[in-house]
């Protein structure tokens, strides 16, 4: 008997049926290998990834969302706080807020911590990190000592620099201490206007700065240090090779800490209200949480105070978006990686 490849004898195939032959879409095995598999997987992920974020998600939409719609909603009305919302003023609210000179003070002092904290706690905080990033005796010490300051609340800060500062010229330890040291011509009045925003920087830096060297030691820890030896093998300076290696790979934490310290410093309030209290917009250091504060809740007018609220939000969702659009882009881009 003839093998049919050797080509003998060969029996006819019957014909093929239209829509049953091998290359027919209705064969289940014309179906892509792993078709089926590929679903599943797929459906799997979205399923991990809904009960993954769907407990965050709620509590976002339920403490940050809704809180920010039942404000731009009460902005509306002329509501003391008590009864429910009847006196509709339209826009009344949020168009006094943007005439209001007060408002755009706070703003203008906002603003005023939001640069100078970026230039002077970023530098500041770098040298720092880069020193402690050596290998040195009680590194770890000094590490602690630097983050302990942010780890301790606001009102326990305000409280005591109010005391180490004193509200006269006469009055705190600050002054104390100059007087029994034979320095009491550079007494002064802290608190007060010409110098408060000042001090406001300079507790904002010692309380802050600390969190920032945290993180960019953080980042550094993350460069390989083969390149710092080869650039040194090369007979690059220990500044050149800072310069060139460390600062570029360094770049998105430097980033982040800044969009952090931006958002920060547009929301900065405890500290200007515990040590300042009500005296803050005659002493020149009021922010618009601190304005939200005294010209809403203080005065009995909380429509007005959720009006000043949804603006503060707004400044500050347009300055975090323009950010990421414009400076963060990037670092968003090359995390993210098409599926396949």
């Amino acid at each position: 008997m003839s093998h049919p490849s050797t080509g003998g004898s060969r029996v006819a195939a019957p014909p093929q049926r239209e829509g049953h032959g091998p290359a027919s879409g209705g064969d289940a095995s014309a179906l892509p290998a792993g078709s089926g598999r590929r679903g599943r997987t797929a459906w799997r992920q979205r399923f991990e990834i809904t009960v993954l974020t769907g407990p965050a998600l709620i509590v976002f939409l339920g403490f940050v969302i809704a809180p920010v719609i039942v404000a731009a909603y009460c902005g509306f009305f002329n509501w003391n706080g008590y009864g429910p919302l009847v006196k509709s003023v339209g826009f009344d609210n949020y168009i006094a807020v943007l005439k209001d000179k007060n408002f755009y003070e706070a703003l203008g002092h906002n603003i005023f911590i939001v640069v100078m904290s970026l230039l002077c706690q970023g530098p500041l905080a770098l040298l720092v990190a880069l020193l402690l990033n050596k290998k040195m005796k009680g590194r770890s010490a000094l590490r602690v000592l630097l983050f302990v300051p942010y780890v301790i609340s606001e009102a326990i800060i305000g409280v005591g620099w109010r005391l180490i500062l004193g509200t006269g010229q006469t009055g705190g330890a600050l002054n104390a201490l100059l007087d029994n040291i034979g320095l009491g011509w550079l007494q002064h009045y802290w608190l007060d206007n010409g110098s408060a925003i000042w001090v406001l920087l300079g507790i904002c830096t010692w309380k802050y700065l600390g969190y920032a060297i945290i993180l960019f030691l953080a980042g550094m820890q993350g460069i390989p240090e083969e390149l710092s030896e080869a650039a040194a093998i090369d007979g690059a300076s220990y500044w050149k090779t800072q310069w060139h290696i460390t600062l570029p790979l360094l770049g998105p934490t430097l980033r982040i800490w800044a969009f952090l310290s931006i958002i920060g410093s547009l929301q900065l309030f405890d500290l200007v209200y515990v040590i300042w209290g009500k005296a803050a917009q005659f002493t020149g250091v009021s922010t618009m949480a601190s304005y939200m504060v005294q010209s809403g809740r203080d005065m009995g007018r909380w429509g007005y105070g959720n009006a000043v609220a949804v603006v503060m939000f707004l400044i500050s969702l347009v300055i975090a978006l323009a950010y990421q659009r414009f400076v963060l882009r990037r670092d968003t881009e090359g995390s993210l990686t098409e599926g396949r």
